[in-house]
């Protein structure tokens, strides 16, 4: 469908970590486990348009908690609750939805992009629906692993 998607979330993920995060990062195979006993933060953002579909942004608990420090300038006793963190991580998702709407806009293939939507917990999945492709890439910042994924359906 979109032969270089996996390049263009690269591309997202390597701006936003660098630029929100000071954060450098490196790629490893998608196929990594995010169920275990760990509290794990999804952030989605739907965007509809030449096509349809959700990018997903999911990290264990501990990490979105530096990933919070590193971008709101605060030590880990000020966080105070899981607002905080959602907030990022919904805002960390919709920023790499806003990059890779650009990267499609550029292309002719523009779209339009929901509000963040932040679920935790434990042992959850978000499977697709049929008919849709998958798109996703782990992201690997300070020994920490981001899942971003990419669901798509033509319109």
């Amino acid at each position: 469908m979109i032969k270089d998607m996996e390049d263009m979330i690269k591309s997202a993920a390597n701006e936003v970590f660098a630029t929100m995060l000071n954060m450098s990062v490196t790629f490893e195979h998608p196929d990594i486990q995010m169920q275990d006993s760990q509290t794990h933060v999804a952030g989605a953002v739907g965007f509809t348009g030449k096509f349809n579909g959700v990018i997903y942004l999911y990290s264990n608990l501990e990490f979105a908690r530096k990933m919070t420090c590193c971008l709101l300038g605060l030590t880990d006793d000020q966080i105070e609750g899981n607002e905080m963190i959602n907030d990022v991580v919904g805002e960390l998702t919709n920023m790499h939805a806003g990059h890779l709407k650009s990267r499609l806009s550029d292309r002719g293939q523009s779209c339009v992009i929901t509000i963040p939507a932040v679920v935790s917990g434990r042992d959850f999945r978000i499977e697709p629906v049929s008919g849709a492709e998958r798109y996703a890439v782990c992201v690997r910042a300070n020994k920490n692993c981001v899942l971003l994924e990419m669901l798509v359906k033509p319109e």
